[in-house]
């Protein structure tokens, strides 16, 4: 099933309802935020653009909260060219100013920088970047889920693993507590707590 289409069955499945049990940084969050929650966090993302994407926002996300990167994802998609690894590589000094310039972004140039760099190195991996990336996916038999958001690690083996291959590719911005987020963003742990509706 396509992410598109697990979406949309979310979506269905969601419905418009705001009084469901959730995980405590969704509950009373703002719609969009809650939205994320339901229909996208930990449902299993595949494919080079859309986990070049992921990595990139979450690179974007350091030391800011996830919801403002959520809220400006449009504007990111647009300055970086839908986040197509093979247009992104293209990217000169030229654009670096433009994205310096643009007030949808977070506007930082170490980040900008790294992502254009980091298009490149995705072009030059052996195996598809997402392929890699959920590679250091756990044995799902190994983990228990978690009680409460107190028991939710921001590092674990496997993102530690990640973080030093994904260096070791020459990407930037790629820590084990970056990766960790997006192990959780793109379904390859699932850590809705134990009562969220999500939580299977």
């Amino acid at each position: 099933m396509s992410s598109e289409s697990e979406s949309a069955g979310l979506r269905e499945t969601a419905g418009n309802s705001h009084d469901r049990p959730r995980c405590g940084w969704a509950t009373g969050s703002a719609p969009d935020y809650l939205a994320y929650h339901d229909e996208e966090w930990g449902v299993p993302l595949r494919g080079m653009v859309a986990m070049f994407e992921r990595i990139s926002l979450e690179a974007f996300q350091s030391g800011l909260s996830w919801l403002t990167i959520l809220r400006k994802r449009p504007a990111f998609r647009t300055a970086f060219a839908g986040f197509d690894p093979e247009l992104v590589a293209r990217f000169d000094e030229d654009d670096v100013a433009r994205l310096l310039g643009d007030p949808g972004i977070v506007r930082n140039r170490r980040k900008i920088e790294a992502t254009v760099h980091n298009a490149g190195k995705v072009l030059d991996l052996d195996v598809p970047l997402d392929e890699l990336v959920w590679s250091f996916a756990p044995d799902p038999a190994g983990r228990t889920r978690p009680a409460t958001p107190a028991d939710v690690p921001a590092v674990s083996p496997e993102s530690t693993a990640m973080a030093k291959e994904l260096k070791r590719r020459g990407l930037r911005f790629v820590g084990p507590t970056t990766c960790y987020a997006l192990m959780q963003a793109v379904g390859i742990v699932d850590d809705h707590v134990v009562g969220c509706w999500r939580a299977t």
